[in-house]
């Protein structure tokens, strides 16, 4: 446990979004199973509008192989808690849109994760420099509860807009809500503004239902 897990911190912590609780732990939370990682059969896919109209893909090997960075943010849950300080290591999301491009008019991508789990992203949000597909966090492997072998981290929104177990990205020219999105959860999920649920939602927040 990291020395940023073991010290309390006041509430009034300028890094807590509002409503949002200091974590000493890191909690395991997500729905279905753990899947099995089976490294000779993985990939990683980029599909939908890219600019040459067709999908790419890398395998297990390929794709760690990608330029990494080392990222120090925060992870923040709706459930409420924040996960202070952690440094997550992989590939910047900026780094699989350079090498496959979106087709002109892209606004969005839907990141796909492991038995379809869904997220979807403004394509601004995406190409953030602090978003990445996170192998590690404060230099130790994600353990299989945590996402291993890929979690995207976008640690200006809502942990659950970062799917773990992620296996390709869409590009898309409209929006179209994920999984958690079409169950209720804010379309935008910026933890600042408290965007936890759809009933929040002003209008151009999401896409048409």
């Amino acid at each position: 446990m990291g020395q940023s897990e073991r010290e309390p911190l006041p509430s009034s912590d300028p890094r807590l979004p509002p409503g949002q609780r200091r974590q000493r732990g890191w909690p395991a939370l997500h729905y279905g199973p753990v899947p099995r990682f089976k490294p000779l059969t993985w990939d990683f896919q980029v599909f939908g509008a890219t600019a040459s109209a067709e999908k790419h893909s890398w395998d297990f090997a390929g794709f760690t192989a990608l330029p990494r960075t080392t990222v120090r943010a925060d992870l923040h849950c709706v459930t409420r808690f924040s996960l202070l300080g952690n440094e997550w290591t992989g590939v910047p999301a900026s780094e699989v849109l350079e090498r496959v491009p979106p087709a002109p008019g892209v606004t969005h991508v839907m990141v796909w994760a492991e038995y379809g789990y869904s997220a979807n992203l403004r394509l601004a949000d995406f190409a953030d420099a602090s978003a990445v597909f996170a192998t590690h966090r404060n230099g130790e492997p994600l353990s299989a509860e945590h996402g291993f072998p890929v979690r995207l981290v976008v640690p200006h929104l809502y942990a659950w807009k970062g799917p773990k177990w992620v296996r390709a990205v869409e590009y898309m020219r409209a929006d179209r809500r994920g999984f958690w999105e079409e169950r209720g959860y804010h379309n935008l999920a910026d933890p600042w503004r408290e965007q936890r649920y759809s009933y929040q939602e002003e209008p151009g927040d999401g896409p048409l239902r």
